[in-house]
């Protein structure tokens, strides 16, 4: 799928438009495989303690991390059918502010993430729309930038890779409702740091 089939996509009539009640946050205690989705960037890094790999999807992302024995993705989407639904260890809706925490079982992998909704006037859309366009620039975060007949929209992913650990920043920003969706996750080694 390419960047004017994400926008014929938003321009059919047919389209459901993204919705704070349709983002959700799921975690998987397993991979989920690339084909499953439409990739809009990707970056993967690999350190002594764990594997890490980032993934954008339209309006969404993957997140994996592997330590040992544990292999867990966090999937953000708005999508509502067609989720894989083998291995889900949770799933929360974004809608508002949300925070949860796993310990993953026998092992000393923890995981954390805050979810941050809202719903913003035009102007003050397109205002964080620029300084999230400039932030992503500036840190070389992975990006996937498009038009929609309501204006632009984009999603962002940032990461810092640590002893033992990952820190990310998503921001998926939806013109449709001049929607604004923030996850701050957390994929740690117990006594890490």
């Amino acid at each position: 799928m390419t960047m004017s089939d994400d926008r014929d996509r938003l321009m059919d009539p047919g389209t459901k438009l993204s919705s704070l009640q349709s983002y959700q946050t799921i975690l998987y205690g397993r991979a989920l495989h690339p084909e499953l989705f439409t990739l809009r960037a990707r970056r993967h890094v690999e350190t002594a303690d764990f594997e890490f790999e980032a993934w954008l999807t339209p309006g969404g992302h993957i997140i994996r991390f592997e330590r040992g024995r544990v292999c867990a993705c966090e999937l953000v989407s708005d999508a509502e059918e067609n989720l894989p639904s083998t291995g889900v260890l949770s799933a929360l809706l974004c809608a508002g502010e949300r925070e949860f925490e796993h310990r993953f079982e026998r092992s000393d992998v923890n995981y954390m993430t805050s979810v941050q909704t809202e719903t913003l006037s035009e102007n003050l859309y397109l205002a964080t729309f620029d300084e999230l366009a400039s932030f992503a620039e500036e840190c070389k975060a992975l990006v996937h930038r498009y038009d929609t007949p309501y204006g632009p929209s984009l999603s962002v992913l940032d990461f810092q890779v640590y002893s033992g650990e990952v820190h990310v920043q998503a921001y998926h920003l939806q013109a449709p409702g001049y929607l604004v969706l923030r996850t701050q996750s957390i994929f740690e080694r117990k006594g890490a740091g």
